[in-house]
């Protein structure tokens, strides 16, 4: 996955103020009287958030399965005087050789996540690396969002630099939604590149992460409507979620 969605995901993610998730992330902080120093950010994609929180005093991991994504990363490190460690890993299998604060998989990264064992998995792990009283901070799209939202749809956006197709087909039996993405990019003059790429994200229900995060050594504390200290309503399209150690 992303060996050619590297290539345009800064583009589609730009619309994306990464200013306001590290504004947010700050408050749950502080909600929580976390003062933490060590952060890692899991499926960091090409390391924009863990770039702002990086910037904003934080000593920051950020692991990404992607090697392309890890390398956009690396590139914009250069340019923003900070430096997170990045490391090029698989989140359901990560390792860490310490212990740190708050663990952070934001973007809907845990929407990709399709089998309930390798769910459990990366709870298992958030719960073994996280220090006593550290927080795994984490947003998922509601099952609403696939069922109304993404359903059978077609978006589309033309811009001068890129265009792209995106048709969904969501299966309400097994939960699963398939992406398939067109793209064309400018490359020079009137010459574009067509990328097409195939994703699949699962919705999960609260009553689902309730029992897959049980046994990990983390308390399921908090769930909140996106960007708010409010309960999700029934038409919550994105849910932050937030475990405690």
């Amino acid at each position: 996955m992303y060996s050619d969605f590297s290539l345009v995901y800064d583009l589609l993610m730009d619309d994306v103020d990464y200013s306001r998730w590290a504004d947010y992330i700050e408050a749950l902080f502080g909600r929580y009287a976390a003062e933490p120093e060590l952060i890692l950010d899991l499926a960091c994609g090409t390391g924009s958030l863990t770039l702002e929180l990086a910037k904003r005093g934080y000593d920051m991991i950020g692991i990404d399965l992607s090697p392309d994504m890890l390398s956009r990363a690396v590139e914009k490190t250069d340019l923003s005087g900070v430096s997170p460690l990045w490391v090029c890993q698989d989140m359901r299998s990560f390792e860490l050789y310490g212990s740190v604060d708050i663990i952070l998989c934001t973007m809907d990264s845990l929407n990709y996540i399709l089998d309930m064992n390798d769910m459990r998995d990366v709870f298992g792990l958030a719960g073994n690396y996280l220090n006593p009283g550290g927080l795994f901070i984490f947003d998922l799209n509601t099952p609403y969002k696939f069922e109304h939202v993404f359903a059978d749809n077609l978006f589309y956006e033309i811009r001068d630099d890129i265009a792209y197709l995106w048709q969904n087909r969501y299966n309400p039996e097994n939960k699963i939604c398939d992406f398939d993405l067109t793209f064309f990019v400018r490359q020079t003059g009137d010459l574009y590149k067509r990328l097409e790429e195939q994703q699949k994200q699962r919705a999960w229900s609260y009553n689902e992460i309730k029992y897959v995060i049980s046994g990990s050594g983390l308390n399921l504390t908090d769930v909140f409507n996106a960007f708010t200290f409010e309960k999700p309503s029934r038409t919550t399209e994105r849910c932050f979620y937030i475990a405690q150690k």
